[in-house]
């Protein structure tokens, strides 16, 4: 934040319109920002503040509405919400909400959206029914939230780098070598653990890592099964 505040200051009497852009929780390091510091900083320098709720939603807060809820925030204090349908809501496509006036904006001169055809009603239905069922069923984000702390204490007491991770879904092991994460991956499929090397230009080089992406159907047995599988392969 003040990073971001020093930028800000050094820019801001530059442009006309600024704005500050960040994820509800980023995909690579599994970490989330300080949203009120956020809200409080677009305030001061009259920016907008756009947030990117692509692994969040779903994923973050009592209900997994995402970092507006984590942090108890009104989402009008964010200027742009976007994210994808296509994680937790297991469809396809994504969306954008903002004020009447940015919406209707995009929607008659944003290229990618005035050149393409509109959602097909079987993917739309798709991501409702998961919507409503996020909505219904509470108990799933608090199980996703369960799980993903109890993996990550495991992982963090075998001494292994998990850099800024919240623990909640999205957890990385650094290994800094991307030959090191490649032969991991392997290994670890081959006992039956399925998890991806990130490896550059992805991260940066020397930042290579086994990025592990939890659920809430992902039992306790299956934890410890890939620690299991984990600590035999280092």
């Amino acid at each position: 934040m003040a990073d971001l505040e020093r930028l800000l200051q050094k820019h801001r009497h530059r442009a006309e319109r600024l704005l500050i852009a960040v994820e509800g929780i980023y995909s690579m390091d599994g970490d989330y920002p300080d949203l009120p510091s956020l809200v409080h900083l677009k305030k001061r320098y009259g920016a907008w503040l756009l947030i990117d709720e692509a692994h969040a939603l779903g994923v973050v807060g009592q209900r997994g509405l995402g970092i507006a809820e984590h942090f108890g925030i009104d989402p009008r204090e964010a200027d742009i919400w976007m994210g994808t349908l296509s994680k937790s809501l297991a469809a396809c496509g994504g969306y954008v909400a903002g004020e009447k006036a940015l919406i209707e904006n995009l929607r008659y001169l944003a290229p990618g959206f005035l050149y393409s055809v509109g959602m097909s009603p079987p993917v739309a239905a798709a991501a409702q029914a998961a919507l409503d069922l996020l909505k219904a069923e509470p108990e799933r984000v608090a199980t996703l939230q369960a799980r993903g702390a109890y993996f990550f204490d495991r992982i963090r007491a075998l001494g292994l780098d998990t850099r800024s991770s919240a623990g909640i879904a999205i957890i990385p092991v650094i290994f800094g070598s991307s030959l090191h994460a490649v032969r991991l991956s392997s290994e670890l499929l081959r006992r039956g653990v399925h998890v991806q090397p990130i490896i550059y230009p992805a991260v940066p080089e020397k930042q290579a890592r086994l990025r592990f992406f939890l659920s809430s159907t992902h039992s306790q047995a299956d934890i410890d099964i890939t620690l299991d599988a984990l600590r035999a392969c280092l």
